[in-house]
């Protein structure tokens, strides 16, 4: 009696099968059960686990996993394949060096018709470390390239896909004759707009048109028709349409500038055959009858996203601005102008070659005194203020001087503190001195220009006196604008004023 009031109050009977009686089984206890051991399980009929696997094997559903612990078979897991520890197949060799690193790296991102071979890539690559060896005859050069362009002969380019076969190629561009570079041009000229937005490719593009002729280099501008502005906005782009502007003849170029005026232009190709001194906006305004707002709602449209990205240090960039600043009313002119001095007085962002090859170590030989110190040069000029880079050309000194009488009193004191230290490299540079002059005669913050310009003047007085270009805003402290010390020309940058914007009296030398 004391043991039918221990036992549960609900229980059930499993059936008798030919493997025993039935027996009362507890519901609270049935998940203590041990499972059933294999052997079991797989012989005979019923209940048992063995014969649900035999019943799913019959219907066709997929196996369900198997649950518990003890002598229960496990499912295997990825890592326990007898590849993955290192038994079964072969498996690839890693990658050791850099070079292989990154040809690995390359392999699983580029498309299987893009792919360069992989001993092509290592061959060349050896060839091109003996190429840049400093202690190299010509003779010796000239036959390592041959080599190296005749392995490559065919698979253009699939190793211009490749950044680290590129700068091969690049290198062998660059150094090669004008028939082994025949063939490159040949093969690449189709796909040239594409791999001048590649940063990996862009200076292979800007050695292919250095060293065209002059068929090969017409071929490259008449391809740039209709993408200039979009090349433009490019910042890998843009240094490619500026290279292939400083190439290129008076005919070309207006080309290349009426493409950026207006649509309408672009199909006129008499205009690019005109001998005129240089491009004005309003003679062909005036001489064709074109509106003058849509000439300006498209030139907004190609500054407005150069402006915004910071790619304001090319040349062509400047002359297509100081043409915009003719024609712009004055809210405009102001607006651009204001949005172009915050660029001015910060590091350029030209992307220099040696950053790009700072990306493949393994290509870097040792460089002699001379590469090193042209290598710290490039470096120094990358760094410093893009308003000293811009002084190089007549455009550039026409945006800046722009920019100190048509800004404001804030803007033009920003500029002075900004060129702290740069203003003996200025007054001693061809178009930097009249710059120089410019923010001498504007006398709004004596006390700054003090400090900056007039102190470190008298430092290099010495220096300056016996300069060309460096006794000029010694001399216009003097005799300001005198014809005797400045020719016409330079009298001419320095009364030039942007027409729309009203000039103050202080700040106009007319």
């Amino acid at each position: 009696e004391t043991a039918k009031k221990t036992q549960p109050r609900y229980e059930r009977t499993r059936p008798a099968s030919s493997s025993g009686p039935a027996v009362r089984v507890n519901p609270t206890l049935v998940f203590l059960r041990s499972p059933t051991p294999p052997h079991v399980a797989m012989a005979g009929d019923g209940d048992h686990p063995g014969a649900n696997k035999r019943e799913r094997e019959a219907v066709g559903r997929p196996e369900a996993p198997s649950k518990g612990g003890g002598d229960a078979v496990k499912r295997k897991k990825p890592y326990d394949a007898p590849g993955a520890r290192g038994g079964g197949s072969k498996e690839k060799p890693q990658p050791v060096t850099a070079m292989e690193k990154r040809v690995a790296a390359e392999e699983i991102f580029l498309p299987e018709s893009r792919k360069p071979d992989y001993k092509l890539v290592k061959e060349i690559t050896v060839l091109c470390q003996k190429v840049r060896c400093c202690n190299l005859s010509g003779k010796e050069r000239s036959k390592l390239l041959t080599e190296a362009l005749r392995k490559m002969d065919g698979k253009y380019l699939e190793i211009a896909g490749s950044p680290v076969a590129a700068s091969v190629l690049k290198l062998c561009v660059q150094w090669c004759s004008q028939s082994e570079m025949d063939p490159v041009f040949v093969a690449l000229q189709p796909h040239l707009l594409d791999l001048s937005r590649n940063k990996d490719t862009g200076f292979l593009v800007n050695y292919i048109i250095k060293g065209a002729s002059k068929e090969q280099f017409a071929l490259f501008i008449s391809s740039l028709h209709g993408h200039v502005a979009s090349l433009l906005h490019h910042t890998i782009g843009a240094s490619v349409v500026d290279r292939a502007f400083h190439q290129a003849t008076r005919p070309q170029k207006r080309s290349l500038l009426l493409e950026l005026c207006s649509t309408e232009l672009q199909l006129s190709k008499d205009l690019a055959q005109e001998k005129q001194c240089r491009l004005s906006v309003l003679n062909i305004i005036s001489k064709h009858g074109l509106q003058k707002s849509s000439v300006l709602q498209h030139m907004t449209t190609i500054i407005q996203p150069v402006l915004e990205k910071g790619i304001v240090e090319y040349s062509i960039v400047h002359m297509v601005i100081s043409e915009y600043l003719t024609i712009a009313d004055k809210t405009s002119a102001l607006d651009v102008i204001r949005q172009l001095i915050p660029h001015l007085i910060q590091g350029s962002s030209v992307l220099d070659e040696d950053v790009i090859g700072q990306l493949i170590p393994h290509l870097t030989p040792t460089k002699s005194k001379a590469q090193k110190k042209r290598s710290k040069a490039k470096k120094k000029r990358s760094s410093e203020l893009l308003l000293i880079r811009i002084m190089q050309t007549k455009e550039g000194l026409k945006l800046g001087l722009a920019c100190l009488k048509h800004g404001l009193e804030k803007d033009r004191k920003r500029i002075i503190k900004s060129l702290k230290g740069h203003i003996r490299k200025l007054a001693l540079n061809d178009y930097g001195c009249l710059f120089v002059i410019c923010r001498l005669s504007i006398v709004d913050n004596t006390e700054l220009i003090t400090e900056v310009v007039v102190d470190e003047l008298t430092k290099h007085l010495k220096e300056l006196i016996f300069d060309k270009n460096g006794r000029r805003p010694l001399l216009q402290l003097f005799h300001p604008l005198c014809s005797r010390y400045l020719t016409p020309r330079e009298l001419f940058y320095l009364n030039y004023n942007v027409p729309s914007p009203v000039s103050k009296a202080g700040y106009s030398f007319c």
